[in-house]
């Protein structure tokens, strides 16, 4: 194609943005970006009983966090409904389309009748050559016409940029409607009329709109534009080869980031979902993905939502920041758990050396932003529950020792001078060298007691993260409530 290139993202405004809408709208500005062309946003936004201002905000506010730029002004197809009605009745005076005054139970009984009879009925055009006297005879009997589109006989040949060539018998396309009998235009005038106003040069859209295009191209013609190349992306589909849905779990990019995934790794990841890299790199840039994406790399396969991996990615995001930057997109999440409130825990400044300290042990663990305030809760309160399942496995069989052990570690870390790792970790081999025990009969049970938790960062390195007062407390905490803690699990055990 020797036009500029120019591709549109049109979502409807009745929803939050779903996960299959920004994959499209994604492939799009992918595209755009590779080829130095145009990204364009269009609203389309003429479902007034579902379209709502708050859901246009939501979607600039997530192609705004993706980084999804795009290049002109906003489009918003209900501005344009005139636009699209002058179009349909330059089309009926060009003898390209018709009104058509058949009432729908008129309609569905003629449908109805071909369908007894084994055939496929197409409008007869029985009303396509009125003369002036006989529409307004119709229309004085209360009825009111629809515009339909006048299909040519022959085929509709057109090659996707993805599943190649598509041929369809025009028999098999009824003259559809493209304006209602109220005199709003239906989508299929609104999306062509649109695309042709903006100069769209590629339609790049899901696989379950292969149908529409085919009408498409009969506007197209009509109108007398020049037709743009179309591609139509593979379906997203659940673990289970259904089509994604709520059942799958989240399905709105707006509920991936406020669980705490990266905007880099959603892009990342939505990039790889029917897009065949070459190789085996997974864990792309932005950078990267603009300057290798292609369309022609797009396979015609369902491709399959695997959040497993998702996950994973996010994480591999996550370790390419540095503990500053992440420290400032974890806070809000520490904030929404109740740790820190304005990024103070407690009305006390947060240390920057202390919370550098923290990301630098938790990131290597956590897949999303909202796992730092999960499995690192115990580093910004002491109010935190011991999970039943460490209790039963490092306090609950041998009480009465679990406890002497943590009195010794009490002990002799209010006796250390210098409070670092390499201390930290003689204090513990001592012990387990004096009592002639195992390191780990130390280890496991000192973590129960100051996290909760049964796994976590380094034990050593989070001790002294922690500081010796929070450690000793917390020791100290623990011998008082380790009786009641063991007969508990034993009782929710039971």
């Amino acid at each position: 194609m020797s036009r500029p290139v120019r591709v549109r993202f049109a979502p409807s405004p009745t929803g939050l943005l779903h996960i299959g809408s920004a994959h499209t709208g994604l492939f799009n500005w992918l595209f755009a970006r590779r080829e130095k062309g145009r990204f364009l946003l269009r609203i389309e936004d003429t479902d007034t009983a579902r379209s709502r201002p708050e859901w246009v905000d939501a979607i600039f506010e997530v192609l705004e966090w993706m980084g999804m730029d795009w290049d002109e002004k906003v489009v918003y197809q209900s501005q344009r409904f005139d636009r699209h009605v002058a179009r349909a009745r330059a089309l009926v005076d060009s003898g390209q389309a018709y009104r058509c005054y058949y009432l729908p139970e008129e309609l569905e009984a003629k449908k109805k009748e071909a369908l007894a009879e084994g055939r496929y009925w197409r409008n007869d055009r029985r009303y396509a050559d009125l003369t002036d006297a006989e529409a307004e005879a119709l229309e004085a009997e209360g009825r009111k016409p629809v515009i339909r589109l006048k299909i040519p006989e022959g085929k509709t040949v057109f090659q996707d940029r993805i599943l190649g060539e598509i041929a369809v018998e025009n028999e098999t396309i009824d003259d559809f409607v493209i304006v209602r009998s109220n005199g709003t235009p239906l989508y299929h005038l609104a999306v062509v009329s649109d695309d042709v106003d903006m100069n769209v040069t590629h339609v790049i859209r899901g696989i379950d709109h292969v149908t529409n295009t085919t009408k498409h191209i009969h506007l197209f013609q009509a109108l007398g534009a020049e037709l743009p190349e179309f591609a139509h992306l593979p379906s997203i589909l659940g673990e289970d080869k259904k089509k994604l849905s709520k059942r799958h779990g989240a399905v709105s990019v707006s509920e991936y980031r406020d669980a705490g995934y990266l905007p880099d790794a959603v892009v990342n990841f939505l990039s790889l979902l029917g897009w065949q890299t070459g190789d085996d790199q997974e864990f792309f840039t932005r950078a990267e993905l603009m300057e290798r994406f292609s369309l022609d790399q797009v396979h015609k396969r369902d491709t399959v939502f695997d959040l497993r991996k998702f996950e994973w990615l996010n994480g591999q995001h996550i370790m390419a920041l540095s503990n500053e930057e992440l420290w400032t997109l974890a806070k809000p999440f520490l904030m929404r758990a109740g740790l820190i409130e304005d990024g103070l825990p407690g009305g006390q400044d947060v240390d920057h050396d202390y919370a550098m300290e923290v990301v630098g042990l938790l990131r290597e663990r956590c897949r999303t932003l909202a796992d730092f305030a999960v499995q690192g809760r115990f580093f910004f309160t002491d109010d935190f529950d011991y999970n039943p399942k460490a209790v039963r496995k490092h306090w609950s069989k041998e009480p009465d020792a679990v406890a002497v052990r943590i009195g010794w570690l009490r002990d002799e870390f209010t006796a250390l001078a210098s409070f670092d790792t390499e201390a930290v970790e003689e204090v513990v081999r001592n012990l387990s060298d004096r009592e002639g025990l195992k390191a780990a009969q130390f280890i496991h049970p000192c973590r129960v007691a100051l996290t909760g938790e049964m796994a976590g960062p380094s034990l050593f390195h989070l001790i002294v993260v922690l500081g010796k007062e929070a450690c000793v407390d917390r020791l100290e905490k623990a011998l008082v409530r380790l009786p009641d803690v063991v007969e508990q699990s034993a009782v929710s055990e039971g």
